[in-house]
């Protein structure tokens, strides 16, 4: 299938690696050009050469807790490329703990970079890609649907996210703006493998994880970035709205 990507333009965040990287190198091998964004200057540059360099990736530095990062991303997505088409909003994950244990301000620090930052770089988008076509995903956990141990502040904060996209959707969806969320579980990412390592078992932990997955395994980061292109991309044009799990069945909620 030929997704219709070609020349089009997507500001991916979180791009340095993991799910966001993944999502890159989809969109870029499917002939779309990305603006990638991360915190860490030198890991974006060699994420940015990994999947063809300047011709098709710009890395901008930057935290999403910053107040003129997405205008900063829009900007550069412009000027570099001539246009912009969405963005997949891969949000980092809070720091690890329990709700009684947490500290209070790992939670504040994540309302400001997680919630605030992701809300602020939907909306921005949303206004200046408002044009029939354009498209928005935001990646964020299946904690959306039924809380994960030992993630206190992520539990919290996921759900009002998804909610502020479905919001987002109705608004943006009279311009032909599409907005939807994906719900990853247990994807091998470098963030799930340091949630094992936090167990007194890691192997034990995986194991035990991998069994309460019906398809009996951890997902790629490939399968989920198939998925993302596609959300972005005009042949998931009548798709709005929607939180989408791409978890090998965990989720036990519809």
């Amino acid at each position: 299938m030929d997704l219709g990507l070609d020349g089009r333009v997507y500001i991916v965040t979180g791009a340095s690696r993991g799910l966001g990287l993944a999502t890159a190198t989809a969109l870029v091998a499917e002939g779309a050009r990305v603006v990638l964004n991360a915190r860490n200057t030198e890991n974006l540059d060699a994420a940015a050469a990994s999947i063809g360099g300047p011709d098709v990736a710009l890395p901008i530095a930057g935290d999403l807790a910053e107040p003129d990062l997405p205008e900063r991303l829009i900007a550069s997505a412009h000027a570099r490329f001539g246009r912009l088409d969405g963005a997949a909003i891969s949000v980092g994950g809070p720091a690890a703990g329990a709700v009684l244990v947490g500290p209070a301000d790992a939670g504040r620090q994540a309302i400001d970079s997680v919630f605030l930052g992701t809300v602020a770089m939907m909306s921005a988008v949303g206004r200046a890609a408002g044009f029939e076509g354009a498209a928005i995903v935001v990646v964020l956990s299946s904690s959306v649907r039924q809380p994960l141990s030992g993630l206190a502040v992520s539990n919290g904060l996921r759900p009002g996210l998804a909610m502020v996209a479905k919001s987002l959707a109705d608004d943006l969806g009279p311009a032909g703006v599409r907005v939807n969320t994906l719900l990853p579980g247990r994807i091998d990412t470098d963030r799930v493998r340091e949630l094992d390592d936090r167990t007194s078992d890691p192997e034990l932990s995986r194991r035990r994880n991998e069994e309460a997955i019906p398809l009996g395994r951890y997902g790629h980061v490939d399968e989920f970035a198939r998925v993302a292109a596609f959300l972005l991309s005009p042949a998931a044009s009548y798709i709005t709205g929607t939180a989408l799990a791409v978890d090998g069945g965990f989720t036990r909620a519809l």
